[in-house]
């Protein structure tokens, strides 16, 4: 049993007494986004059998991570030793990776952990009364970010939002599923296609419209391949008040915009001011400062994430079923339901004929209720009279759930201190940079005697990382359907990049 609003503060107790000052934004000129993973484990199904009414649920943040930056293509490096995407999605999501990594080492050597043992030789699953939500103090960039800003005529009292209502009922207390009734019958209603949605104002306020009062004109791209025809959400047109009901009809002004830019060689934004300037349900790279990135914007990984799983190419060599996240809750800040969901959720959800254990996964999307202190929107309103500008904290922090070396903060994808001298060195690499997850994957696989590894892995001559990612065969396989049927256009690193061992 949790909620959006236990979650969320959850991470924000863990950001404010586990992770230092150290790579903190100032608060009087600073800001930051945070992004974690929380561990929800439940009673052994042995023990909630023998005493149901005492099911013990505990929660713990096993990955964090903080940062609002991006490095451009010309800082790429070939040798993987640097960080090339630090939004907080991303460091929280590869600490996450660390976080399996040390997990698998335990389960390689008889060690108390999260896995069983699979059917296959030298393969583990996720014990099953074990699952992770994903947690995010802001709306992740990219498509989720595009949806309408609308002016109601008249402010409604502000109703209680999607997250979490407030006060739990004793039936949310004494309930022993994962997920709170109250939440769950939110997440039922918030994912249908219902009459009335709700859409929130720039001052946090909200009222109601119908779906009809949203007139949507389609632009469809025609592809070589027919496949995948995307929408363009060009203009809404908003009605007067609806006096009988009661209703406040909005007039929407304009959408909230994402800095993303789209993936080169598809359809483009049309760029008309107001409601046009976007398109929706489109591939994007994070933008750069004049330098172009080669990083995909977090609302893709996201998606990528609800198919391919969490752990990558590598850890699903010793992995039998992918690791996939329940929940992704975001916390209070400018969100639209539905279009975290068209982001995330629908853009993936026709795809066929993945390989064995892979699914396009119906992970429940939430809001909590409670703002991060060091958000852009927190950080505006204690600052409200200052003439201080505001700018994003350039450092970004990695905590993992791990005995050795926990913490980390990067500056520019290196050690905060590097510089340029000791840029290349063991000291300037960060703990979750690809070089150094790939030794410790190495040292797992070292560590375990030939007949015991998988098959993927046994009597294999790899070297470099990209050999032994291609080795992951149905991982490879997910990815090109993937890719082939839904993510058409994605932005891949070139090989060149991962031939470092």
């Amino acid at each position: 049993m949790w909620s959006a609003d236990e979650i969320a503060g959850l991470c924000y107790l863990h950001y404010r007494t586990r992770l230092p000052k150290q790579g903190k934004p100032d608060p009087n000129r600073e800001w930051t986004s945070l992004a974690a993973v929380v561990k929800v484990e439940s009673a052994a199904q042995r023990e909630a059998l023998d005493s149901p009414e005492n099911l013990q649920v505990t929660k713990e943040v096993v990955a964090m991570g903080t940062g609002t930056k991006c490095i451009g293509q010309n800082k790429m490096r070939k040798t993987g030793d640097i960080l090339n995407d630090s939004h907080a999605e991303i460091v929280a999501k590869r600490s996450f990776q660390r976080y399996l990594l040390h997990q698998l080492w335990l389960a390689a050597s008889h060690q108390q952990c999260i896995f069983s043992p699979g059917t296959e030789t030298g393969k583990w699953k996720l014990k099953p009364n074990i699952i992770f939500i994903f947690f995010s103090s802001h709306t992740p960039c990219g498509d989720a970010s595009i949806f309408p800003i609308s002016e109601p005529e008249n402010q409604l009292p502000k109703p209680v939002t999607e997250g979490h209502a407030g006060g739990q009922s004793a039936e949310c207390r004494s309930d022993h599923n994962h997920l709170c009734p109250e939440d769950e019958r939110k997440s039922e209603k918030m994912a249908r296609n219902c009459i009335i949605k709700r859409m929130k104002t720039d001052d946090g306020g909200c009222f109601s419209i119908t779906t009809e009062d949203l007139v949507v004109q389609h632009g469809s791209v025609k592809r070589e391949d027919n496949a995948n025809q995307k929408s363009c959400q060009c203009s809404a047109e908003m009605q007067t008040a609806n006096k009988e009901s009661g209703l406040v009809r909005p007039k929407v002004v304009d959408v909230h915009r994402t800095g993303a830019k789209c993936v080169p060689g598809e359809l483009d934004d049309a760029r008309i001011p107001g409601l046009g300037y976007h398109c929706v349900g489109l591939l994007r790279v994070k933008p750069g400062r004049g330098d172009r990135t080669c990083s995909m914007s977090c609302s893709d990984k996201l998606a990528r994430w609800n198919v391919l799983g969490c752990q990558g190419a590598l850890l699903m060599h010793f992995l039998q079923y992918p690791v996939y996240l329940s929940a992704v809750i975001v916390g209070k800040c400018p969100y639209s339901q539905e279009a975290m969901r068209r982001a995330v959720i629908e853009r993936c959800q026709h795809i066929s004929s993945l390989p064995d254990g892979f699914l396009t996964q119906e992970v429940k999307l939430l809001q909590s209720d409670l703002q991060f202190e060091h958000s852009q929107q927190a950080i505006q309103e204690v600052q409200s009279n200052s003439k201080t500008k505001l700018v994003p904290c350039s450092a970004a922090i990695s905590w993992s759930a791990v005995p050795e070396q926990p913490l980390d903060v990067t500056s520019d994808g290196f050690r905060q201190g590097t510089t340029k001298k000791g840029i290349g060195s063991q000291q300037s690499r960060s703990k979750i940079c690809k070089v150094e997850l790939f030794h410790k994957f190495q040292k797992l696989v070292t560590s375990i005697s030939q007949e015991d590894l998988p098959d993927t892995l046994r009597m294999k001559t790899l070297k470099t990382y990209w050999d032994y990612k291609e080795a992951a065969l149905n991982y490879q396989e997910a990815w090109r359907v993937l890719r082939s049927q839904a993510l058409l256009g994605w932005v891949k690193n070139a090989e060149e990049y991962l031939h470092f061992t």
